[in-house]
């Protein structure tokens, strides 16, 4: 018999399993808590080892439960303060703009992350009605994601998914075309049909340009590279030099997957005492200090939730679910 997790494991897990019942036990040993041990928890909660500042939130966290509390979290940047990859994708978007406008890559002065924004121009090559539509998608995406992510209140406009539904409590595909993309049908179609190679942890795969374009997260810690993949398959190079990587999907390639290892057996080193016959981070252990049972079940939370997304069978079976269903399949060459 399988129970669903309580909503704080939202993030990692839809199942319960013996370790996620036991620790849902100490919370319950432990309640009511503080203001800021529950902020500490919503930390946890909302942290993705795939986006490009996962180990910093994580010692931040870290950080937080040694303290008892934190400053941390969605909405308290200081007004007027940037995030530090702001220019990433603003000169994402001012590069894919100047393309639609007809201005040659070779005259667009912009480096994207660490790469001239000429070169992934050049993976569009010769202009077109459809290439521009799909283009402009790829600029609400950004526009949208990264606006999202200044405040909690941003009103920026919703990008409107191509493939995919995000619905309360899932995720499912379309079976047509969006309201919002009638008046270019033909272009959505041709969009979702065109199938891209690659591969899923070592095994070759197959995903809809739609549902690349969809999963084209800016905070992703390989966002350069799952552009130029984007911008190659709008040109029609359809076998991708390498593989495309969104959240759960090829995890196995995250740069700082080593250290979330090292964090999490250091953690369980803390919390249970267990000797693993792994190496363990002892700088983290003298930031968290002495032991209590409140410090011991958040860093138990934090713990299971690394291992969860550095091995979370649930998400990858969902993305791979997705990224080619069944209705698009008929068209694939």
């Amino acid at each position: 018999m399988t129970t669903s997790c309580r909503s704080c494991w939202r993030n990692c897990a839809q199942e319960s399993d013996s370790e996620i019942r036991a620790i849902d036990r100490m919370e319950d040993r432990l309640v009511p808590f503080s203001a800021d041990v529950l902020k500490i928890r919503e930390l946890i909660s909302t942290i993705e080892l795939c986006h490009h500042k996962a180990e910093q939130r994580v010692s931040n966290i870290i950080a937080a439960i040694a303290a008892g509390e934190t400053i941390k979290g969605l909405g308290t940047r200081l007004p007027g303060q940037r995030h530090p990859a702001e220019i990433v994708w603003r000169n994402a978007c001012a590069a894919l703009s100047a393309w639609i406008a007809g201005c040659p890559s070779t005259e667009v002065d912009l480096s994207i992350g660490t790469v001239p924004a000429s070169h992934l121009l050049a993976c569009l090559g010769e202009r077109s009605p459809l290439k521009e539509w799909q283009v402009q998608r790829v600029i609400d995406k950004i526009r949208c994601t990264a606006s999202m992510r200044q405040s909690p209140d941003d009103s920026a406009e919703q990008y409107v998914w191509l493939l995919l539904n995000e619905g309360e409590n899932e995720i499912t595909t379309c079976r047509q075309c969006p309201e919002h993309y009638k008046e270019h049908q033909d272009f959505w179609l041709k969009t979702v049909r065109t199938i891209i190679y690659d591969t899923e942890n070592g095994d070759k795969a197959a995903l809809s340009l739609g549902f690349v374009i969809d999963m084209l997260w800016p905070c992703h810690w390989g966002f350069v590279s799952n552009l130029e993949i984007v911008l190659e398959a709008i040109n029609g190079r359809l076998i991708a030099q390498r593989p495309f990587a969104a959240c759960a999907r090829n995890i196995s390639m995250l740069p700082n997957r080593r250290r979330m290892k090292l964090v999490s057996d250091t953690l369980q080193l803390f919390c249970f005492g267990q000797d693993l016959d792994q190496e363990v981070d002892a700088d983290l252990l003298v930031m968290l200090g002495e032991s209590t049972e409140v410090k011991k079940w958040l860093a138990a939370s934090l713990d299971k939730t690394i291992r969860l997304q550095l091995g979370p069978p649930f998400c990858s079976e969902i993305l791979s679910a997705l990224a080619l269903p069944d209705w698009i399949r008929q068209f694939k060459q």
